[in-house]
């Protein structure tokens, strides 16, 4: 099958030796995401604009820090203080009345904008706009190309979150014989490879036993970071 601007990465993500392709699919995603809103992107006025109204969630400014471009970032931050301010001098609460125990708060609510900042993230919003016709992809290829199907299950599984969340998509994605199917597969996959580290960690506690210091590590020396990729979608460093 001819490869478009979706089947790239996500066939990237299948080929890669990793114990969720789905994790490496969304962290290559939010990585250009960072490098795009740390490129030049940030001097354009409709990305400033979409910055100052959103701002960006706790993990993804501590990502914005760490970039090389710390001017960038102040620039960004400056005019999102600047919108801030502005919001605020437009919404003062000061002449809010308490609501009463007996009868709902009345007219606008003062901050509601302030909340709706502190509930977005521009970085988290253009990822999971990618993310989502991604996993779009896997079905559609699932659905149509037996090579990527027979990739896929030769991968080395699924953390927990990607298995409940292709689980939970295929309801709106395959139907009847596909979708039975498909949710044997995945769960075939996850429960593999689940086996796998398991073992894996299991031969990892045991190395800590004296009696095994000179036994061989076998597949067990990074089994820890390993398994946190399992049950937690997050690599450790």
């Amino acid at each position: 099958m001819k490869e478009t601007l979706y089947t790239i990465p996500v066939n990237d993500a299948i080929n890669a030796d990793c114990e969720c392709p789905i994790c490496k699919m969304y962290r290559d995603i939010e990585n250009d995401a960072i490098e795009f809103t740390m490129g030049p992107s940030y001097m354009e006025d409709d990305i400033r604009m979409k910055t100052d109204r959103t701002g960006f969630c706790k993990k993804h400014i501590s990502d914005l820090y760490k970039h090389k471009n710390r001017l960038g970032l102040a620039l960004i931050l400056d005019t999102h203080l600047k919108y801030t301010i502005a919001e605020l001098e437009k919404n003062k609460p000061g002449s809010a009345k308490a609501p009463s125990l007996f009868k709902k708060a009345s007219g606008e609510d003062k901050i509601n904008w302030l909340r709706n900042i502190n509930a977005s993230c521009y970085i988290c919003e253009r990822v999971n706009n990618t993310f989502d016709r991604y996993i779009a992809t896997i079905f559609h290829l699932y659905k149509t190309d037996e090579d990527f199907k027979s990739r896929l299950m030769k991968t080395k599984g699924l953390c927990s979150e990607h298995y409940v969340l292709l689980y939970d998509s295929a309801k709106s994605q395959v139907s009847g014989n596909n979708y039975n199917e498909f949710i044997s597969d995945i769960t075939k996959l996850y429960h593999d490879n689940l086996v796998r580290v398991e073992e894996d960690l299991e031969w990892f506690t045991d190395k800590f036993d004296y009696r095994n210091a000179d036994a061989p590590w076998k597949n067990s020396k990074d089994a820890l970071p390993r398994t946190i990729i399992k049950t937690n979608s997050t690599v450790v460093e």
